[in-house]
């Protein structure tokens, strides 16, 4: 199940393979074979979404291996904000207060449970929560055992995430507007060692994921800080340590790390997540993560059978699936509720380069749009497997509306229009210039290392070719490209991914113009464009608002000046495939599109 807090991280979710062949075929008829190849690939794959069945109690024991594309850079609980791979060794070592269950659309425990008091006369809002009595931060192969308590939490909340020279991406959802306009920050008490209370200043819709959050050992971290400052607290838990030192209280103890070659977990037997029988999930022993840089190596392992599973993509699947006696199964899920983006640096700093006056005209952005040729991007490069998103929201969000899609999809006569409306002219050669005569070129950065977005983006070079613009393709180091995006602000366009809003007010730190991840002109003191402030407003009415109707008439209002304005500028959504070595049990198993791959709860199977 997926674990939602008020972080938004940048992931980037493409990989690549070729489209040459595909390049010879007209539309129609790639669109012909990729029907027809879509239906036998189904045909021999499975389908098992989780919708909310129980899991089976297991057995313990056996090794699963996986894999990851690079080393970490650390595995400090706050680098892992900004660093996926440390992000993906943390999580294993933390947990969650709650979860929310996507399926039945409601919050449960995790390692706490939550208490709403809403104040009528006061309009605040409480929110209390009390640990679980079995949480401890152990060491491996240690009886040292020191207990979670609302020490941890407070500590982080208030010395971590809000403190502002850590530039943490919580810090923003620690504040709320005020009616008159003013911020007022939601602050934490302690109640006792199991109990602390979030106070809001106002009542809001969602107070479950503005207070959800891990967080790390504060008898580790409070010392650092005391000591060394900032950097203290981002000099511990470096690569260089012994990872044993490090204290966990999820369901792994990382022992082990490798440079360049792989990291190794053990089970961790005091988490609290227990099945009937009183063993703690996983049931797996041991987690061996080995690091690939390359997918194409990442396939071979798997189908030698020391990887447990695979995503595959489109250009592995048809040898995937005929294998024959294949030692694996692969299944299907439905088109991914998120999809990458593209979107056009509006930064002031940048105002005295051609490209800022360009970006900063909605117009030119909406002739963007109309020139991204969604059809051509699935037949070409997804090979039929994937579905334009075209909306905002995606369909599990509450106030998901499927009436509401944007306007300007793919017409390049439209483009033109658009163009040529705000004084755009091609000369006599076809190169497209604007009212100043200055040929209109700019860059579109992506992560090299990710690279079907460089099938992507050459069918948007050679699309904004034909109406005589010239697109520049930077395949850009993704660390470099965070750096861009969050410190230099020297980017021009790039295309990128940043999850799916399952609720409306998820990504406090992107789509408010004060956000530090407010991609196209980030941490403004007040919004700079009339439509931003009124995004503002609205993300902030909507999240004020508890009754449902006024909330909805709100959020549809949100959306369609999002859609309108096109700060960015949706791809697609994949339809995706996964392989599982059918030495485990299929049991506690599954795959979908909403929660991903399940195996939380997977155990060997019978030889």
């Amino acid at each position: 199940m997926k674990l939602f807090s008020v972080l938004l991280l940048v992931c980037i979710a493409f990989t690549h393979f070729s489209c040459s062949r595909a390049d010879e075929l007209t539309l129609e008829e790639l669109e012909a074979l990729n029907a027809e190849g879509l239906q036998e690939l189904l045909a021999k794959t499975q389908t098992k979404p989780w919708r909310g069945e129980e899991f089976v109690p297991g057995t313990l024991g056996g090794t699963w291996h996986s894999s990851m594309i690079k080393d970490p850079k650390s595995f400090n609980h706050l680098i892992a904000e900004r660093d996926a791979e440390t992000n993906a060794i943390v999580r294993r070592m933390t947990d969650f207060l709650v979860d929310y269950d996507v399926v039945r659309r409601e919050w449960k425990p995790r390692c706490a449970s939550p208490q709403i008091v809403v104040n009528e006369a006061n309009q605040t809002l409480d929110v209390i929560y009390t640990l679980r009595d079995n949480l401890y931060w152990s060491y491996y192969d240690s009886n040292r055992k020191i207990p979670v308590t609302s020490d941890d939490v407070i500590f982080w909340y208030n010395e971590i995430e809000g403190d502002e020279r850590f530039q943490s991406s919580a810090y923003n959802g620690q504040f709320l507007t005020m009616e008159d306009g003013t911020e007022a920050r939601i602050t934490i008490e302690k109640i006792d060692d199991k109990r602390f209370k979030f106070h809001f200043p106002r009542i809001v819709a969602d107070p479950l994921l503005t207070t959800n959050r891990d967080f790390g050992p504060r008898h580790m971290y409070e010392p650092a800080k005391n000591a060394n400052g900032v950097q203290g607290v981002l000099d511990l838990f470096s690569v260089a340590s012994d990872p044993k030192l490090i204290p966990s209280m999820g369901e792994w103890f990382l022992v082990e790390y490798a440079q360049s070659q792989r990291l190794v977990f053990k089970r961790n037997s005091d988490y609290w997540n227990k099945d009937r029988n009183g063993l703690s999930i996983p049931y797996i022993e041991e987690n061996i993560v080995q690091i690939l840089p390359d997918q194409n190596t990442q396939y071979l392992v798997f189908r030698q059978g020391n990887l447990e599973t695979y995503t595959a993509r489109p250009e592995d699947l048809n040898e995937l699936v005929n294998r024959a006696n294949a030692p694996y199964t692969v299944f299907n899920a439905e088109g991914s509720i998120g999809a990458g983006l593209w979107s056009f640096n509006q930064n002031p700093q940048n105002s005295n380069v051609p490209h800022y006056e360009w970006f900063t005209q909605k117009e030119f952005r909406q002739a963007m749009s109309c020139l991204l040729n969604r059809d051509r991007i699935n037949a070409q490069v997804y090979r039929g497997l994937a579905e334009p998103k075209l909306d905002f929201f995606p369909s599990p969000n509450p106030f998901y509306n499927p009436n509401i899609v944007i306007e300007y999809q793919y017409d390049p006569q439209r483009a033109l229009e658009l163009l040529e409306s705000i004084g755009f002219t091609k000369d006599r050669r076809g190169l497209l210039r604007d009212s100043k005569d200055r040929r209109v070129e700019f860059d579109l950065a992506f992560a090299a290392d990710n690279t079907i977005t460089a099938d992507i983006a050459s069918i948007v070079v050679d699309e904004l070719r034909k109406v005589g613009i010239k697109v520049n393709i930077r395949a850009t180091d993704f660390q470099k490209l965070v750096e861009q995006l969050t410190a230099t602000y020297d980017w021009q366009s790039i295309m990128i991914g940043l999850g799916a809003n399952l609720f409306p007010t998820q990504g406090s730190n992107v789509w408010p113009s004060s956000g530090n991840l407010h991609l196209w002109h980030p941490l403004q003191e007040t919004p700079h464009t009339d439509w931003e402030a009124r995004i503002d407003y609205l993300y902030n009415e909507g999240s004020y608002t508890i009754n449902k109707e006024k909330a909805r008439g709100i959020w549809d209002e949100y959306q369609r000046l999002i859609l309108e304005q096109c700060p960015v500028i949706y791809l697609m959504r994949s339809r995706s495939f996964w392989a599982i070595q059918n030495r485990w049990d299929f049991t506690n198993v599954y795959y979908d599109n909403l929660n991903g791959a399940e195996t939380a709860h997977a155990f060997l199977g019978r030889e």
